[in-house]
This record gives C-alpha cells, structure tokens and sequence, in this order.
C-alpha cells in the first residue's frame, strides 16, 4: 500500500485535530479526504508529507516514516498544496526547468505541459494566468520528479466551473497513468466524480469510509417519495397510511420501505381531500449523507444519533 496510516493522532493542546484514525490507501486509486473546515484533513496530509510530527499512531508513505525519512520521501512524491502560488514573473516552462534542477533530474518541459494541458500557456508569465492555468502550473511542478504518488489539497478552491473541470480533466489523465492521489477537497461533487473512494472526517475522526456507493448505502436515508403539499398532509398521510413521513417546507418526504408504499402514500393523499402537486422519487446523494454526518453525533457503529456538531 503506497499509504497506511493506523491510530494516528495529532492534538494542538486541548484540540484534538486528528484523533486515532486508521486507513490505508491503495496503489493507482483516488483518496478522496473530506470534512468541514477544522475537520483535520489538512494536519493529516501534513503529516504524511512530512511537514508536522505526529503525535500517536502509525503513519508509512511508500514504506517511509514522513517525519523522520521526509528528505528520502520528498524525492518520490508530489504535492499540491492549498492555495499554490509562484514567482509571478516567471513562465510555467521556466517553473518547470527550475523545479528540476532543484530535484537534480532532466525532463521534458513540453512532455509535462502538454500532460496537464498546459502548451497553449507554456511561455506567459505566471502573473497573467488564470486561476485553472496557475492551478495546472502547480499540477506540472508536481510531477517534475517523475511521482507515483501525488497529494492535491484543495487544488480547484476559488476556480470558475469550467476552470474546475479543466483541472478534472488533468487529474484524471493522471489517474489513468496509474498514479496514486491523495485529493482533499470541499466540493463533493468533485470527490463523487474523481475518487475510487472517499474518507469523511470530522472533528478529527474518520466517520464514513469507502466507495460513494457504499457510504450512501450505509447512512443514506433510502429511497424516498417526495409529493409537493403541506405539513398538514404530511401528518394526515403519517397517521392514515402507517409510513414514515418527513415535512420539509412545502415537501412531503416518505421512505420507501416496500414497493407498494409509494401506492399507499399516493392514495392517502386523495383521500386527505388536500391540495398537493409534483411528485417525485429520489436517493440521498453524497451531499446529503455528508450533511447528516457532520451535522449529527456519529456512534462508534457509525450511525447517526442527532444534535448537531460545530466542523
């Protein structure tokens, strides 16, 4: 495993940043690390890079400790970290050529521009680029020293849409090269898309791991009947059709249980001789289960027992 990572701990005197988490990641996938601000993504990736002693647990990247093998492991991986800036009056072509003679080693600027999809951009000058361009930038110097595994923190925050989906696009090529990403991110749309799996922390513990799939299977709420229509109907449907019903505005939400409930809804609301409109099904999505969790106290099995949590 390029990461395995068991009991770690971090505490910043009574604040438990990361508190005794356990994960590994798994040869030419994408992590995904997601959580609130202040969950404890950013001190987790900083200590596997090296660049904060851990406190508790075990932490082997490449088979290396980062703390005390960091100039050993700086030389075999690539970083990204938040808010990538540069020397504004130099060309990405330039970062390049300067990057490698740091790391020691010969490359082919054009070889990398034209990975992260960079050529068009190859001789302006840092200073004039865009946000998605500054961000390919720091994907390029990343991969100077020829990485198998590559940690990208938060690296589309602040970008347009299409900026974003440019970025994407790169990361995904990178995958398909067989590389190994540890990607932290707030957009959980970007995890969705990118990310073999996922890890959900908060308050420095990890409180959901696996595949989006699994994890909305896990602590997602089902499949739903949704009827447009008042709290009134809602507990007229409740009481007169047995079913769990939920009022969300002007929203009447009811688990899907069995197949024949949606019937059984449908039906008790003509009864209820109240108005009601559109209705529609639908399954949480990753931000739904990602809301719930990190809004809600989380048991050691995992599940939801309510109150709501500060991230």
């Amino acid at each position: 495993m390029p990461i395995e990572v068991s009991g770690l701990i971090k505490h910043y005197g009574e604040t438990k940043a990361v508190d005794g988490i356990t994960f590994s990641v798994r040869e030419g996938e994408v992590f995904g690390l997601l959580g609130p601000n202040g969950a404890g993504k950013t001190t987790t990736i900083e200590i596997l890079e090296g660049l904060r002693r851990k406190d508790g647990g075990e932490a082997l990247v490449l088979g290396l400790d980062p703390w005390t093998d960091g100039s050993r492991l700086h030389r075999k991986i690539g970083v990204i970290p938040q808010g990538f800036n540069f020397f504004e009056k130099t060309t990405p072509r330039e970062a390049i050529i300067y990057y490698a003679s740091l790391f020691g080693v010969k490359v082919d600027p054009d070889e990398i521009l034209r990975t992260v999809l960079l050529e068009d951009s190859a001789n302006h000058l840092f200073a004039n680029l865009s946000g998605g361009q500054k961000q390919k930038t720091g994907l390029a110097l990343s991969l100077v020293n020829s990485p198998d595994l590559l940690f990208l923190d938060e690296p589309t925050t602040g970008l347009d849409p299409n900026a974003r989906r440019a970025v994407w696009q790169v990361i995904s090529g990178l995958k398909a090269q067989g590389r190994t990403i540890v990607l932290t991110t707030h957009y959980l749309d970007e995890a969705q898309q990118l990310s073999d799996r996922v890890a959900i922390m908060n308050r420095g513990r990890i409180v959901a791991m696996g595949t989006t799939e699994e994890i909305i299977s896990q602590h997602g709420s089902g499949e739903r009947l949704e009827i447009q229509g008042s709290p009134e109907l809602a507990e007229y449907i409740r009481a007169n059709a047995g079913l769990e019903v939920e009022s969300r505005g002007n929203v009447v939400s009811i688990a899907l249980r069995h197949k024949n409930d949606a019937l059984a809804a449908l039906e008790a609301a003509e009864r209820s001789k109240m108005p009601w409109g559109d209705i529609r099904t639908r399954r949480d999505s990753l931000d739904d289960v990602f809301v719930r969790l990190v809004r809600g106290e989380v048991d050691e099995s995992g599940e939801v027992v309510g109150g709501e949590r500060s991230g």
